[in-house]
């Protein structure tokens, strides 16, 4: 009997969910669109709903999974929001006083054809907006990243913490300066 999703060790769930990338795929696009038409009737007072993550940068690979920001107006309760989401498929994966991050398409037997992580985060909180829109203005960044990525796939296969830390320096690089240069665009 296979163990439940909620019963692995860390260890285990970066075993059976390794980081693998793939080329840009252009069902990514049509997948976050069909969330975010979900996501919209679930949350009409969201302040905002955008694609993040590196499905949203065309020229780059990734990961299969379509990384969602939904920013919910500043002062509201973050709980509330969340058993909006729930219904709508995902697990609940952590939850701080200003952030709850979700996911979707995780199973005992893997990953689903479909996977999502949602990230629920108070209006404002959206450097992911910044960093996205610097790279698909930038080709040369972007081909950079995913340089990077491509570099460090194999060394943190099994271990997603170590390959975002390893991000962690040319994402801030990138972010501030698309800040810099964008002012308050979000």
């Amino acid at each position: 009997m296979k163990k439940k999703l909620s019963e692995m060790t860390l260890e285990e769930l970066w075993q059976l969910f390794p980081i693998f990338l793939t080329a840009h795929q252009p069902c990514w696009k049509a997948w976050y669109a069909g969330e975010e038409h979900m996501l919209k009737e679930a949350l009409p007072h969201a302040a905002r709903i955008s694609h993040i993550g590196s499905t949203a940068i065309p020229a780059i690979w990734a990961k299969p999974i379509i990384d969602i920001l939904v920013e919910a107006p500043e002062g509201s309760d973050l709980t509330v929001w969340k058993e909006a989401i729930l219904p709508c498929g995902y697990l609940c994966m952590s939850q701080q006083e200003d952030s709850i991050s979700f996911n979707k398409g995780y199973t005992e037997d893997g990953f689903a054809e479909r996977v999502f992580h949602l990230h629920l985060r108070y209006s404002g909180d959206n450097n992911e907006l910044y960093f996205r829109d610097y790279l698909n203005e930038r080709p040369a960044a972007a081909k950079e990243y995913e340089a990077l990525k491509l570099r460090l796939w194999k060394i943190y296969e099994h271990d997603r913490d170590g390959y975002t830390q390893a991000k962690t320096a040319l994402v801030k690089q990138y972010t501030d300066e698309a800040k810099r240069l964008y002012g308050s665009r979000y």
